[in-house]
């Protein structure tokens, strides 16, 4: 897919990697459809450095754990910017709660938003992207393919995103191609030390940690060059997942 003149929206795109990504679809000459719901100051900054870049953008606000806004969210971008043709769902949240600590309502958020919204904003973008052809890429995670009893809902969460992924290829095939990233440690949460950081980098074969440009080559992959690649799962963790 040639990225330049296209819409992507991005959902997520206030903070970390789903503000990385959304700026990269912009550096590649897309207009970028940048969702938030709590990260709006985020957001903002992000719309700014676009435009000041010479790129276009535009914010749009939806709270996904709603999964009727999660639906609704893509028809409005398509009303505000005329087509769609890439979807990121990226929004997601990531708590350290083992199974005995995890109650009811931390179970309903992670998985509102982390797997639910996933489905309601890819089927409300559905029309838009077999207009054109389009891509969703999703955000599943390592914890999607691996047991983490620390990450108890967050780990069953993006199980679920992975099983939708090839769900959503078999469903969407052949106008729209499905795929996920699952990133490792590219991006590791902001209360880490550095003795945690350097124990992930020394646990992981490839010697060190990710970061957000690793995750951007894979989506640009899918975008740009994996147009017969559908309901895969690509791994960017420097190996962790083979140890």
């Amino acid at each position: 897919m040639d990225l330049r003149g296209k819409v992507a929206l991005v959902t997520g795109a206030g903070r970390r990697l789903g503000r990385a990504m959304a700026a990269a679809l912009a550096e590649r000459g897309m207009t970028v459809a940048i969702h938030f719901n709590a990260s709006a100051e985020g957001a903002g900054e992000l719309q700014h450095e676009i435009i000041d870049a010479g790129g276009k953008a535009v914010c749009v606000s939806a709270d996904l754990t709603d999964p009727y806004a999660a639906r609704a969210l893509p028809v409005q971008v398509v009303d505000r910017l005329g087509r769609l043709d890439v979807l990121v769902n990226s929004a997601a949240i990531m708590r350290h709660l083992s199974v005995e600590e995890t109650t009811p309502a931390d179970w309903d958020e992670i998985l509102s938003l982390n797997l639910r919204s996933v489905f309601f904003c890819t089927q409300g973008a559905i029309p838009a992207l077999r207009a054109a052809k389009g891509k969703v890429v999703n955000l599943a995670d390592l914890a999607g393919l691996e047991p983490w009893p620390g990450f108890a809902a967050h780990s069953v969460s993006k199980a679920g995103v992975v099983m939708l992924t090839k769900v959503l290829a078999l469903s969407l095939a052949p106008d729209i191609t499905v795929n996920a990233i699952a990133p490792g440690a590219v991006l590791v949460p902001e209360d880490y030390s550095e003795q945690e950081r350097e124990r992930l980098a020394r646990s992981t074969p490839l010697k060190r940690l990710g970061s957000p440009s690793d995750v951007i080559s894979a989506l640009m992959y899918l975008l740009e060059g994996g147009d017969f690649v559908t309901g895969e799962v690509l791994t960017v963790d420097g190996g962790r997942l083979i140890t």
